[in-house]
């Protein structure tokens, strides 16, 4: 072979190699530890720890900004972590003009933990979306570092987040109270996940309607409803572990067909529904149960 050609041929390999390394080099490394709300199992919460204190320092920062006292909850949510075992906690209370400074960033370096408390998602997503600290948030993630949250703080890490309203519920009725096209109000969350839709308390407060509605406007997407005291932990190879006291459950619409009607109901046929318990494995590459 000329040495032109051979020189060609071994730069295409390298090409090759490069294309096939850069998917690996920008794979997450880090866990997420999405809990449904309620209470907490202490054994649940060391897991938790214990993933964290495998990271660089093993300091782990709780944001309560989702809840309407952050004051309160901080301070209560740093103890409960540390009388669980955790060596370093701290917490911290951001405003969004406060997240936008680059040195706020700071607050995550070193940390192999971060922990998101409960309330209302959409405050932690207007406060943190797009500044240096979830851009900070998504390196340590990168990392290796275990990001958590309860209720709100588990919503609002899917791209497409729930906010929790919806567009025609008329005053004094229940809310969710249909399946219907184009009701359910989402917003732009954190983005850890793109490929669910997370939901919580989801079989304690029945909120399959949300559920499937979203997942008949967006078949792309697995939806995901953690119920109260119960984690999904996702892990490096793109598996979630369900742990704690109940259920996950899991709509995947990929392959069904939908009619909408003119009232906006729904007739979707084929959503594929799992449930899974404590110590049941799903794939998010494949959208089955994992085998043990």
């Amino acid at each position: 072979m000329p040495q032109k050609k051979k020189k060609k041929a071994l730069k295409n390999f390298l090409v090759v190699i490069l294309l096939l390394w850069i998917p690996l080099l920008s794979y997450s490394r880090g866990y997420l530890f999405l809990i449904g709300g309620g209470k907490r199992p202490p054994e649940m919460m060391k897991k938790f720890i214990d993933l964290a204190e495998k990271v660089k320092s093993g300091k782990i920062v709780v944001f309560p900004m989702a809840s309407s006292v952050p004051e309160e909850v901080g301070p209560e949510q740093a103890q409960e972590l540390r009388d669980l075992g955790a060596h370093k906690v701290e917490y911290h209370i951001f405003n969004r003009d406060q997240a936008l400074k680059e040195e706020s960033a700071s607050v995550l370096n070193d940390a192999g933990g971060v922990f998101f408390s409960g309330g209302v998602q959409s405050r932690l997503a207007d406060v943190l979306r797009d500044t240096p600290v979830h851009k900070k948030l998504l390196e340590i993630y990168k990392e290796g570092a275990v990001i958590g949250g309860t209720s709100a703080g588990a919503a609002v890490m899917s791209e497409m987040m729930i906010t929790g309203d919806e567009k025609r519920n008329k005053e004094g009725e229940a809310s969710f109270s249909f399946i219907e096209d184009d009701n359910i109000v989402t917003a732009q969350g954190l983005g850890l996940i793109k490929s669910a839709i997370i939901d919580q308390h989801f079989i304690t407060r029945k909120r399959h309607n949300r559920l499937i509605s979203l997942m008949a406007e967006n078949p792309y997407l697995l939806g995901i409803g953690i119920d109260e005291s119960t984690a999904a932990v996702f892990k490096p190879d793109d598996t979630f572990e369900v742990i704690g006291m109940s259920n996950v459950i899991v709509y995947d619409a990929s392959s069904a067909k939908r009619e909408i009607l003119p009232t906006h109901k729904l007739s979707v046929h084929g959503i594929v529904m799992h449930i899974l318990k404590p110590g049941d494995r799903f794939s998010l590459n494949t959208k089955k149960v994992a085998e043990k």
